[in-house]
């Protein structure tokens, strides 16, 4: 069952299950935190796991204009704050990693471990910046169209049909999501920094896992920033694209509990 928190005049919408070691789980970009519902079952089993609704996405209202990584990050901490967590595992997906590495610079002493799962830090290049501007027009032409085709290029192409069903339910999610708070992630992630030198500082483990065919965050670019953690776990998954919590689900769980114990 889902509760909230009240933060800046807005409801903050998460849930809490399970006792023990803390693992924080922050959606992506266009999701919610039902993306996290299998996994969030089967870990509350050892762990106890906080999902949350990012503001604007899911059931959490907005915070304003632009949702920066920072505001994101501040609403995390205050939903750890009201429900007395302070040291967890975190673990980000897509945008969530991005936040994740914010909470790790502004609150390193409530880290015990830090997932970016198909996610990365550095900042967007001239280039991504122009795209999300360009997405950014396109949201406001057709919000609802942008989002189901946003999510139907996460998955590599032979995993499209094997998991239609699941791809159909989160693009009716992704539809749902107002204008206003695609937008105002839109441009937080487009104005974000860069937090390699928080890579390379870090004083907790580190959990990567790409895709080999995920074409938001090229393997590459995920390979160069492994070598910064003092402590670094890489998962890399074959024929996955940016989905990998659904297209290749059991792996990512047993990783992620893995992970999670010798944090």
């Amino acid at each position: 069952m889902s509760k909230t928190i009240s933060y800046e005049n807005a409801k903050i919408n998460y849930t809490d299950t399970g006792k023990g070691t803390a693992i924080v789980l922050l959606h992506g970009f266009l999701e919610s935190l039902e993306m996290w519902d299998e996994f969030a079952e089967k870990l509350a089993e050892d762990f106890r796991v906080v999902c949350i609704d990012l503001p604007g996405f899911g059931m959490s209202e907005m915070l304003g204009e632009i949702h920066t990584m920072e505001v994101f990050a501040d609403s995390v901490k205050a939903v750890l704050d009201q429900i007395s967590i302070s040291e967890c595992i975190l673990i980000g997906h897509s945008m969530g990693g991005y936040i994740s590495l914010v909470f790790s610079e502004k609150y390193p002493e409530m880290l015990k471990g830090l997932g970016i799962f198909h996610s990365h830090a550095a900042e967007d290049d001239p280039v991504g910046k122009k795209n999300r501007d360009r997405g950014i027009a396109a949201i406001k032409q057709n919000h609802v169209g942008f989002a189901r085709e946003f999510i139907q290029d996460l998955f590599a192409p032979e995993n499209v049909g094997k998991l239609s069903t699941e791809i159909n339910i989160f693009k009716e999610r992704a539809g749902k999501i107002s204008k206003e708070a695609i937008i105002a992630a839109m441009a937080g992630m487009r104005d974000r920094t860069s937090k390699l030198d928080v890579l390379a500082a870090i004083n907790v483990p580190v959990l990567f896992i790409a895709g080999k065919q995920d074409t938001r965050i090229p393997l590459k670019k995920v390979m160069e920033q492994v070598i910064l953690p003092k402590h670094a776990e890489l998962l890399v998954l074959g024929n996955v694209g940016h989905m990998g919590f659904l297209e290749a689900k059991e792996e990512c769980f047993r990783k992620i509990k893995y992970f999670a114990e010798i944090c």
